[in-house]
Order: C-alpha cells, then sequence, then structure tokens
C-alpha cells in the first residue's frame, strides 16, 4: 500500500472515530469559534475604518492644507490665502473659466447617539464647487441646501446613528436652530457620516473667519506636480498639497494600527489559550486510540500515517471551530455602523479577514497537533497493544 493510500486509510479511520470523543473534540470548536470570532470581529473595525477613509480619496483631486498640519481638523488656511490658492496652476477649469475648487470650513459639534451617549459629530461647510468635487454625493431624502441659507444636509450614517437628525428636524448651532431640509449618500464613505451646510453662512455662525482647506480637482493626473511646485514657489502661502486618496491612506494609518493591534493583541492570546487546549485534546485523542494506532502500525501502517492522521484531525476540528467564529462574527458585525471619535464608518467583515481567520485557525492546529502527532507516530507497536 503507498504512503497516500496509507494516510487516506488511516485519517478516515480517526474521522470516524470523533463521535466517541465528541467532548474532548468539541474543546477545540468552540475554542477556535471564539479566537477567530473575537479576532475577525476586532479586525472589521480596521477593514471598515480603512475602506471609509480610501473610498472617500479620489486620485484626480488634492487638498491643500497649511504646511504645519497634520490633518483638515486642525488646519487653519487665512481667507486672504484662498484667492491667490485659487490661481495657482494644475486644477481643471470649467467652461466658465472658474477653478474647480473649494474652500471649505470644519468643526464639531456634541450629538445625541443612539440608544444614549454624547458624541462629536463633523460639520463641514462646503461653496458652490462642493458637489462638483464629490460626485459621489447624492440627495437621497428632501433638497439640497441653499447657498446662504441656514440648512443643512446630513449623511445617510450620521441620521441612522443619531438623534434628531432627520429632514425636518433642527440642529442647534451657536447662533439659533438651522433646519435639516436633506439627507445624502457617498456609498459608505467617511463623507456620510457628516453634516453640510454652505460654508460663509456657518463660518459667521461659529465666529471664525478662516477656512481649514481647499479642496482641488486637477486638470489632468499628471497636473498635481504642477500644483504642487506652485505651492513651493511661493512660501508666503506657508502651504502644502497631497493627493486627496494619498491623504486618507496617511490619516487612516495611525487609527489602523491601533486597531490591528488591540485585534491581534487579544486574539493572540485567546490563540494562546486555544494552543493549549488543541495539545491537551489531541493528547487525549492520541491516548484514546492507543490500541487502534497499535493495531495499524502491526498491519504495516507507517509512522508517518499515523502522525498525519492526528493532524488532520486538529486541522479538521479547529477549521470548523474557525468557520463558526467567522459566521457568528460575520452575522452580529458585519455592516453594522459604528463611531470612533468623530468618524462613522461601517464594520466590515470581508473575505481577505475570512482567509486571516482561517488561516490563524490552520497555524494553531499545526502547532497544537504537531507534539501529539510525533508521539502517536513513535508509540511502540507492543506497548500499544498492550494498552487498555
Amino acid at each position: 500500500m503507498t504512503i497516500f493510500r496509507q494516510i487516506a486509510t488511516v485519517t478516515l479511520l480517526s474521522f470516524k472515530s470523533l463521535p466517541s470523543r465528541a467532548r474532548p473534540s468539541l474543546v477545540i470548536v468552540v475554542g477556535m469559534a471564539c479566537v477567530i470570532g473575537v479576532l475577525i470581529s476586532a479586525m472589521s473595525l480596521d477593514v471598515g475604518y480603512v475602506n471609509a477613509e480610501l473610498h472617500a480619496g479620489d486620485p484626480g483631486e488634492a487638498i491643500i492644507l497649511p504646511a504645519a498640519a497634520v490633518s483638515e481638523g486642525d488646519s487653519t488656511l487665512p481667507h486672504d490665502s484662498i484667492g491667490p490658492i485659487l490661481s495657482l496652476p494644475g486644477m481643471r477649469k470649467d467652461t466658465d473659466g472658474s477653478v474647480v475648487a473649494d474652500a471649505e470650513f470644519i468643526y464639531f459639534i456634541r450629538a445625541v447617539r443612539k440608544p444614549d451617549g454624547m458624541n462629536f459629530l463633523a460639520l463641514r461647510g462646503i461653496g458652490p464647487k462642493g458637489m462638483e468635487l464629490r460626485p459621489q454625493l447624492k440627495i437621497v431624502a428632501g433638497r439640497m441646501f441653499r447657498p446662504g441659507a441656514r440648512e443643512l444636509i446630513v449623511g445617510a450614517a450620521a441620521g441612522q446613528q443619531f438623534e434628531h437628525l432627520n429632514v425636518g428636524d433642527k440642529v442647534i448651532l451657536q447662533d439659533g436652530e438651522w433646519p435639516v431640509v436633506g439627507q445624502f449618500a457617498t456609498g459608505g464613505d467617511v463623507l456620510e457620516g457628516q453634516i453640510i451646510g454652505d460654508a460663509y453662512t456657518l463660518m459667521a455662525a461659529a465666529r471664525h473667519g478662516n477656512f481649514n482647506l481647499v479642496m482641488v480637482r486637477l486638470e489632468t493626473p499628471n497636473s498635481f506636480g504642477v500644483l504642487q511646485h506652485a505651492l513651493a514657489a511661493n512660501p508666503a502661502l506657508a502651504a502644502r498639497t497631497e493627493r486627496l486618496s494619498e491623504y486618507y491612506q496617511r490619516v487612516s494609518g495611525d487609527t489602523a494600527s491601533v486597531f490591528q493591534a488591540i485585534a491581534y493583541t487579544m486574539g493572540g492570546i485567546m490563540a494562546l489559550g486555544a494552543l493549549f487546549g488543541s495539545l491537551n485534546t489531541m493528547y487525549s485523542a492520541v491516548a484514546a486510540r492507543t490500541q487502534e494506532i497499535g493495531t495499524l502500525r502491526a498491519l504495516g501502517f507507517g509512522g508517518l500515517a499515523i502522525a498525519v492522521s492526528v493532524i488532520a484531525e486538529a486541522l479538521l476540528l479547529s477549521l470548523t471551530g474557525a468557520v463558526i467564529g467567522i459566521a457568528i462574527a460575520w452575522t452580529l458585525f458585519g455592516g453594522v455602523h459604528y463611531s470612533f471619535a468623530s468618524a462613522l464608518f461601517n464594520l466590515t467583515v470581508s473575505p481577505g479577514l475570512m482567509g486571516l481567520g482561517i488561516g490563524w485557525a490552520l497555524a494553531v492546529a499545526l502547532l497544537g497537533g504537531l507534539a501529539p502527532a510525533i508521539r502517536a507516530a513513535r508509540l511502540p507497536i507492543v506497548a500499544a497493544l498492550r494498552a487498555t
């Protein structure tokens, strides 16, 4: 009998005996389901946040910030610098000769989160080119705010997560009540978790005289270098530019790293427990199959076939637990709205995360099954046959 047939035969016998060892086998299944369920659930934060940020980034657009600013939320562009910035080369122009660029204003307000609690929401002021710069923004209820009017539109994610942000409700700002006249969707990017209004009207309400950023549609994808060089050549502006896609990738990196560190730490601790559980269970399985293993060895089956059957059993049990854990994580967390700081996004259980979970489960199974497999392969035939 070839080694492959030996492995197949012994592995099949091992699987058939699993019902007689159901309780100890469940230790691996349940333990691995917990490990992978927690890992995937925690990593869904990272994937969901990064996806929301990256989907907002268009490589054909650029963002202009003060030279010392890290992000749009902590930046200030003086009002008198906007005109010179908008006159720089590299920006696309409309048929009327105006540049497709927009100075924007951002500040944060407190809102009541459903079902209870408080959180900060980003309130973004845009200008006349704001909608043209964001073709993904679609009004799904109500209407667009009127330029110069004290009116707001609310992202669909913000409306679902917070109280009093439906069409017809009013948002209380420093100068009084602002009606919500519309709701918009952007396909799930970070903008969908914000409130938008007219930039100049919002700045007057907030008593701010400066903008935070300038959004630019590039003339061509290669025009970024032209714009970057023009900004560098005018140090009086004290501003810099990034492609919008690279900006969102950068600002999401630190937060994503935190989510990853939390997920891997929690998953690693639980995986260590699952590893010891797997070792104990597989040693028990070898002990329960001692006579069977001795008989197989006496019939001419090699130690390699015995060892592979033990590892295959560990892989099967761990894979079963991983699939259960992934299913639980996907059911409970897939697509769920979540808020972190002022960002709203959907938790995402992606195919890549599922593959990661299965990979973790198989790695733990191999580590947990290797030592018991070696022990099974080395059992003396006579001693194994005499075992009771």
